[in-house]
């Protein structure tokens, strides 16, 4: 990666320069999301043609699970683990105390995990169906997964993106091709997902050894830091927000369209938002690895993050509405591609879903901004009060429009917070 220059010129960038800027970083950053994009839509289709009725409500509801569950490490742990790991050598003492605080928020976290599912099973894993030994294979799988993650953003802070890229692709291989092994071999959708989880937490074996051989694993010694504990705490809280506020959200969600329509109705939106979590994990890599950078990196210039947050927007409102609009002009054919027949039966759902998430895109450009300038209680603000206006309008949309109210509700939502954020961000905007 270029390092800037010791005299950086004052001037802002030409728009053609931002705009090039972009486009060439979001063209370079492919390979791992593609693996993990390709890999998500076979597991789609399998449990669609395989798993019946209900099989794709089952496979999203148990990655819904797994995410409750690895959101603290992922989103919180890691994050930090990866900024405060990159400057330092592997091995010195203070390498060594991050890594170690790392570890050990890793543990409490999965402590609070194995907490939940013991005390309080029947709102998490009820609806699958299975016992104890079901449960004790599933803390297993997210211990070895979230041992996974912590492994990788160490090789992430000392910039071996080709491991990253290769663990990444063993990722996406290795679990629909477990799935697909039991499911054709007769095994029920509750086992498929189990050794789903237990396949991904098996790459913990070969990212060890890589990092091993790099010499980024120094053994840990003496006290934990608790300097170390306390700033690694700091990213929990936007981590905590994203947990309560998204994946509990769409967790509960889930379990209320179960509990009123059943699992066999359910999967027909549940299709629909398959097919959003696809791009919106291609369009969120690309943001995250190519814009917020770029964004944060712009902090001390205001006149250039203006420029190019008015060019981001600029380029990606009309190409987000045309990529959409064919997605939804391909309805019929899409949806009997990527998942089964049956599920033509959805399109009645995929237009408004399809607006939501043009609005949601959109609405992401700007809140990155709070992102990058480390305005975490407005951040974690604004999560609460969208996530309390979602559930209010599912209150009032779905006893009417029934299924449809979910997508629709989703579209009102991001639409009044597009709306408080080109107006919150107006100075952004502006000239």
């Amino acid at each position: 990666m270029a390092t800037p220059s010791s005299a950086p010129d004052s001037r802002p960038e030409p728009r053609a320069a931002v705009l090039g800027h972009f486009l060439r970083g979001s063209l370079g950053s492919g390979v791992a999301v593609g693996a993990r994009t390709a890999g998500a839509l076979v597991l789609n289709k399998l449990l669609a043609v395989y798993g019946g009725p209900g099989g794709l409500t089952l496979l999203a509801h148990f990655q819904n699970l797994m995410a409750l569950f690895t959101t603290l490490p992922n989103d919180g742990v890691h994050v930090g683990v990866v900024k405060y790991l990159a400057p330092l050598r592997a091995g010195s003492g203070r390498y060594r105390a991050w890594l170690g605080a790392g570890l050990v928020l890793n543990l409490a976290a999965l402590a609070v995990a194995a907490l939940a599912l013991l005390l309080v099973p029947q709102p998490l894993v009820a609806v699958f169906g299975m016992g104890l030994g079901w449960v004790a294979g599933l803390l297993m799988g997210l211990a070895l997964l979230t041992g996974h993650a912590l492994v990788v953003s160490v090789l992430l802070a000392a910039g071996r993106l080709r491991a990253y890229v290769g663990l990444t692709v063993l990722l996406s291989l290795l679990g629909p091709a477990v799935v697909a092994a039991v499911l054709v071999g007769g095994g029920s959708i509750p086992a498929a997902l189990l050794a789903y989880l237990l396949a991904q937490g098996a790459t913990l074996g070969p990212a060890l050894l890589v990092a091993h051989r790099a010499g980024l694993l120094p053994p840990l010694r003496g006290r934990v830091s608790w300097a170390g504990l306390r700033a690694l705490g700091r990213f929990l809280l936007m981590a905590l927000s994203v947990l309560l506020f998204s994946k509990a959200v769409d967790f509960s969600l889930r379990q209320v369209l179960i509990r009123q329509f059943g699992l066999g109705p359910t999967d027909l939106w549940q299709a629909v938002a398959k097919l959003s979590d696809n791009y919106t994990m291609v369009f969120s890599a690309l943001m995250s690895s190519v814009y917020y950078p770029r964004l944060a990196a712009l902090s001390g210039r205001p006149a250039e993050r203006r420029r190019l947050v008015r060019t981001v927007l600029a380029l990606l409102a009309p190409g987000l509405a045309a990529g959409l609009g064919a997605l939804w002009l391909l309805r019929g054919g899409l949806l009997t591609v990527l998942f089964d027949a049956r599920f033509v039966e959805a399109n009645f759902l995929l237009g408004p879903q399809l607006l939501s998430d043009w609005l949601k895109f959109l609405t992401w450009v700007l809140l990155f901004l709070l992102t990058a300038q480390a305005r975490v209680g407005q951040y974690v603000a604004v999560q609460a009060v969208s996530a309390v206006v979602l559930a209010l309008l599912l209150a009032l949309l779905l006893p009417t429009y029934g299924l449809l109210g979910a997508p629709l509700a989703q579209a009102a939502r991001y639409g009044l917070l597009l709306a408080w954020c080109l107006w919150f961000f107006r100075r952004e905007l502006g000239k």
